[in-house]
């Protein structure tokens, strides 16, 4: 993508974030369904933390997988664009100050990235946040170089093969030989293609944001460009005892055997 338009992707991202930077922190500062049965759970075993190791918080938001990483012994740096979502973060985090630094960067610009230190981190953490990016190839580069050898980088996103701006959730009524029966599936009529939408994932969120769908090649392929090796994967559902919703159309306990979230490991060789 040309300089100029991330860019100006880049400040409609920002503004979009800081606009809904109560909301989000107020719905999702300490987690939510997705977060603690699907995307911790894969990330911890992913991540394989040990105490005393420095991380790199990309995207952090309000500061969620921020305080989970100190809980466990990680000294952390952290950081997003959005100065709202940071304000939110340090107001949340102020136990763990200690161990947490909490800093306002964007991870579309390569000079700032590398700023905070080759060869300075054990491993690196985006906690749902790499369909934000308007260009991924800058931030891949970036760990190239941050990330000590062997160092991790786990990531969590959308499926973008079952859970993007291009699938419908779909609930059908048939008949079979025990009566009525109802099936849920996923109706997906694009995936090869980019795309660039605005969206809004939580029900009353007081603004859309901005959002890439980028297919497995793409997403997997700006790491590869960057010499990072991929080394792990877990695709996350809910398991079929979970309660669904009273919404019919909703993943929880409706969808087992379709992942709407991978978690992901590339490493530094």
């Amino acid at each position: 993508m040309p300089t100029t338009d991330v860019q100006r992707a880049n400040d409609e991202i920002r503004d979009a974030w800081n606009k809904n930077a109560a909301f989000w922190d107020e719905r999702m500062g300490e987690g939510n369904e997705f977060v603690e049965m699907l995307v911790w759970p894969a990330t911890e075993r992913l991540l394989e933390l040990r105490s005393e190791e420095r991380v790199l918080d990309i995207a952090c938001g309000s500061g969620l997988s921020s305080r989970r990483l100190a809980a466990r012994g990680a000294e952390v740096v952290a950081f997003d664009f959005a100065e709202d979502m940071i304000a939110r973060a340090r107001a949340r985090s102020e136990a763990q100050a200690g161990r947490i630094q909490y800093l306002i960067l964007d991870a579309t610009e390569e000079a700032g990235l590398l700023a905070l230190g080759e060869r300075g981190f054990d491993a690196a953490l985006c906690h749902m946040a790499l369909f934000d990016l308007a260009e991924l190839r800058p931030l891949m580069r970036s760990l190239a170089r941050l990330l000590r050898p062997g160092g991790r980088f786990v990531f969590s996103v959308l499926h973008p093969c079952f859970n993007s701006s291009q699938h419908v959730l779909v609930a059908e009524m048939e008949e079979a030989d025990s009566g009525i029966a109802r099936r849920h599936a996923v109706k997906v009529f694009g995936y090869l293609q980019s795309k660039f939408r605005r969206g809004w994932a939580l029900h009353d969120q007081p603004n859309p944001h901005p959002f890439y769908h980028r297919p497995l090649q793409e997403l997997f392929g700006a790491g590869f460009a960057a010499g990072l090796l991929l080394d792990g994967l877990e695709e996350s559902a809910f398991l079929a005892t979970h309660p669904p919703r009273h919404d019919p159309l909703s993943w929880g306990g409706n969808l087992c055997e379709i992942p709407p979230v991978l978690v992901a490991r590339m490493r530094l060789p």
